[in-house]
């Protein structure tokens, strides 16, 4: 974990609402003037504190009606079948988060479509047919509540 001062931090919190800020209006925000703002957000990207600014999506908006989680069951581990299966996932567009779990399933899939007829088609035509599952549950999303969220941040003040 790198070390922050008050004014990186208050600039994560800023970015994490509106990450279209300019240099001169994110050092506004947060009482700075804009050198010494460009050279922290400098920093805070080179050390990964920042790994993106990326735009929100609506996924309704663009005709993604349908959002699941999928839990994910491997036969094996004992040979290259979890990588395997990462790799494949990297690959999915459908799959929008992927998490390694511990319990009864190996990992968690969030994955948008279009609708139940493409569900079905991700679910059969590809998760099912890798060779290494083993075993899938989907829950379908039915409203969210909160998220994607930003992060909390007051443990670094």
């Amino acid at each position: 974990m790198i070390s922050l001062d008050p004014f990186e931090v208050a600039m994560l919190n800023v970015l994490q609402r509106d990450g279209r800020r300019t240099i001169t209006d994110l050092a506004a925000d947060v009482g700075l003037s804009a050198t010494p703002c460009a050279r922290r957000f400098e920093r805070l990207t080179e050390s990964g504190a920042i790994r993106a600014i990326v735009a929100r999506l609506d996924r309704r908006a663009l005709g993604l009606e349908v959002e699941v989680f999928v839990q994910v069951r491997l036969g094996s581990h004992a040979d290259d079948t979890p990588e395997r299966f990462i790799a494949m996932v990297g690959r999915l567009d459908e799959v929008v988060a992927c998490w390694s779990l511990t319990g009864d399933f190996d990992f968690m899939l969030q994955v948008v479509v279009t609708d139940v007829e493409a569900l079905n088609d991700f679910i059969g035509g590809t998760l099912l047919k890798f060779d290494g599952v083993r075993d899938v549950r989907t829950n379908l999303v039915l409203k969210n509540h909160k998220g994607p969220a930003k992060l909390p941040l007051g443990h670094l003040t």
